[in-house]
């Protein structure tokens, strides 16, 4: 057993042998922001001010050698060295906010739905106790018998009584894990899951309007969170701008097409960049955003999609006055990354 100390709240949290600092702190309730959890994004990214820890196999374009000289680290592959080590991370109250996370539930998928030539989505519930999550999480899946790589998929949906989950997942040419699953998983079939992870949650602090912005599969956080944010009655504007390439990319639009006629605070804008239809914007989002919205600054921006459209959607935001602070982020990295098994987000 051993000690991470956060700092400057003073907390302490117990860490078991062999557990990563990010582990650790997930476990114990805190949202230490994360997302490839395998060393090649750098959103977990800290100062170690105290004590020792084994850095482990990252990227250099998440922890720079001169990052790395000044006692920064990456938490999601550090592991404690020494008894005690201190990390300059949270506020004064250092609250937890998230659920400590569970490995290898056995699920059982209830149905399969085929939403584009490339995306399928699963429903799936746990044979025993059902997980808590906040809207917006991800999880981690493989067959029973864990001969499959672990992958991590976003829920999209938000947390229901019966414990329901759905995971939407594209069938990437060389990945195993989403072959596997288009190829394997229907209706009756098992699969584990753990989870929840990930810190792309709502702020139940946010008083302004909501603008939303995905492409793929980036749909399905923002599915989880909008489902919520209806759900409570958020009094302010939800808009969400869904990039797909041609028609036939912008799925699950009767529950969108749903949304904007039910709550009149929701407004879907659905938009191709490959080719021009009725009823649809054309270009990509970073490109059109400027025609659409002329002031951000009161905005709170949700991105998802992949790490390159993510960028170019934070920086058009902030050209139209987006604040940095209110700017969250969901990069999906590609399963060629050479990063841990079972550890990268998919598309």
């Amino acid at each position: 057993m051993g000690t991470i100390l956060l700092s400057p709240s003073g907390k302490a949290v117990e860490s078991s042998a062999g557990e990563t600092v990010l582990e650790t702190l997930e476990r114990a309730g805190y949202a230490l922001q994360n997302n490839c959890r395998a060393g090649a994004c750098g959103e977990c990214k800290v100062k170690v001010t105290r004590g020792e820890f084994d850095q482990g196999m990252v990227l250099d374009m998440a922890l720079s050698p001169a990052e790395r000289e000044e006692g920064y680290g990456l938490m999601c592959m550090a592991k404690p060295l020494t008894d005690e080590i201190e990390i300059e991370w949270g506020t004064e109250d250092a609250q937890p906010k998230l659920f400590p996370p569970t490995e290898n539930i056995r699920c059982v998928v209830t149905d399969r739905i085929e939403r584009t030539p490339r995306i399928m989505e699963l429903r799936i519930r746990p044979v025993g106790k059902q997980m808590r999550y906040w809207p917006g999480q991800y999880v981690m899946i493989n067959d029973v018998d864990r001969k499959v790589t672990a992958r991590c998929y976003s829920i999209a949906n938000a947390p229901t009584n019966d414990g329901e989950i759905v995971l939407q997942i594209t069938r990437v040419p060389e990945g195993e894990t989403s072959n596997w699953a288009h190829d394997n998983l229907f209706p009756g079939s098992m699969l584990n899951m753990s989870g929840p992870y990930g810190t792309f949650i709502g702020d139940p602090s946010t008083d302004g309007p909501v603008l939303c912005l995905v492409a793929g599969t980036g749909l399905a956080p923002i599915l989880g969170l909008t489902d919520a944010a209806l759900r409570r009655g958020f009094k302010q504007q939800v808009h969400l701008l869904f990039s797909g390439k041609k028609e036939e990319d912008i799925y699950c639009r009767g529950l969108l097409e749903f949304w904007n006629a039910k709550h009149r605070r929701f407004k879907f804008i659905p938009t191709l960049t490959q080719e021009e239809k009725e009823g649809y914007h054309h270009g990509r989002i970073p490109a059109i955003l400027g025609d659409l919205y002329k002031d951000l600054s009161r905005h709170s921006i949700y991105i998802a999609g992949s790490p390159e459209f993510v960028d170019a959607c934070a920086a058009a935001a902030r050209e139209l006055g987006a604040q940095e602070e209110m700017i969250h982020r969901e990069g999906f990295f590609d399963q060629a990354l050479p990063v841990a098994p079972g550890s990268e987000r998919l598309v």
